[in-house]
């Protein structure tokens, strides 16, 4: 195997914590390629990613498109497996918790190839979210493990985990956001779209929200009740959009429905907004490090520091109207805290790692 470094990507949530990683290998003069899986393959979804975070354009892109969570994982799987042959790879790094991460890591277990997970440690325990088997299986397989806060460390620990094997370095995510954070420009936001001054962001995509009719119907009925108070904009993922729409999301005349927003846009909306509603894991940390108030409508969280040093909190669909009233009358906090190491050199921390591994 060559010292080659392998970067696998697939979704949007990937890119931002790639970023950073990719640059700070760089520096070190480390040799790398980036891959696409092309999970995500609408150009709102990742292409506008590489122009905005000034990430290289992916080396290789397998395209495999949508489908269920066992075919795309064995396209992923499949492609990856002839391009690891022919690459010989001497490390590969994956993010997070998405189908190309675990693929990723399945075929480098086959083939013997060392990994580095970032993101590692994260738990919401809860196995009926496919990204918690994803994370476990991940986990399991890798020879570094990057945590990105104490309680992923723990986690790790309690598993088993070998301690030389994790690294506590803070959270890439945040690098990115820390680095770019100039050009979330939220009065500029407000003007596109057309907003009052006082309005809601919300993005909702997971499954216990929006597979089953009934849930998204429950769904649909407490984001009504939102935007009884206050404007809502949500840019809406393809994933679930139709039975939303089914259910009447689009009926309320204060609920606007947008196409996905490239990373500098969508930022600069939440920076902005009075409260965020979301089901989503890296929104949660977004809001934290911008000191927004984030409602997150999950009975878990594999976050919990955003909820311990952030401005996060869990909601139930019930209660969501009625915390929302709460969050508006009180206002955004002047000051909160924020989790330890997000410093914005998680990047670096995770480079010095692998290089010294690759020695």
């Amino acid at each position: 195997m060559s010292d080659l470094v392998l970067h696998i990507t697939g979704a949007r949530p990937n890119f931002p914590k790639a970023a950073p990683v990719i640059r700070a290998l760089a520096a070190l003069g480390v040799s790398q390629k980036l891959v696409h899986t092309g999970q995500h393959y609408d150009e709102r979804m990742s292409e506008v990613f590489f122009r905005q975070l000034g990430l290289p354009e992916p080396d290789v892109n397998l395209e495999v498109g949508s489908g269920t969570h066992a075919k795309q994982t064995a396209a992923i799987m499949t492609g990856l497996e002839d391009l690891f042959e022919a690459e010989r790879p001497g490390m590969l790094v994956v993010y997070g918790d998405v189908n190309s991460t675990v693929a990723a890591a399945l075929v480098a277990a086959k083939m013997q190839i060392p990994l580095a997970h970032v993101e590692a440690g994260l738990r919401s325990f809860d196995p009926s979210m496919p990204e918690e088997v994803n994370r476990l299986v991940t986990d399991r397989l890798s020879d570094l493990l990057f945590a990105t806060s104490p309680d992923a460390v723990a986690h790790l620990g309690n598993e088993g985990v070998a301690p030389e094997k994790i690294h506590f370095v803070g959270n890439p995510m945040i690098d990115t956001l820390l680095a770019n954070i100039d050009r979330f420009d939220q009065d500029k936001a407000r003007t596109e779209l057309g907003l009052a001054d006082r309005y809601v962001v919300a993005t909702l995509h997971r499954p216990g929200n929006v597979d089953d009719p009934a849930d998204a119907a429950a769904l649909v009925k407490a984001m009504h009740a939102v935007a009884d108070q206050a404007e809502v904009v949500l840019p809406l993922h393809p994933r679930g959009r139709g039975r939303l729409q089914a259910a009447g999301l689009f009926d309320h005349p204060a609920l606007r429905v947008i196409d996905p927003l490239g990373y500098v846009e969508f930022l600069g909306l939440v920076r902005g907004a009075a409260a965020v509603v979301t089901d989503s894991g890296g929104v949660q940390e977004e809001t934290t490090m911008l000191g927004v108030p984030c409602l997150t409508l999950r009975p878990n969280t594999e976050r919990p520091v955003t909820i311990t040093h952030g401005t996060n909190q869990l909601v139930t669909r019930e209660r969501l109207p009625q915390i929302v009233e709460a969050v508006l009358t009180a206002g955004r906090a002047e000051s909160w805290p924020t989790p330890p190491l997000w410093d914005g050199r998680a990047g670096e921390r995770i480079a010095q790692v692998i290089a010294a591994r690759l020695r």
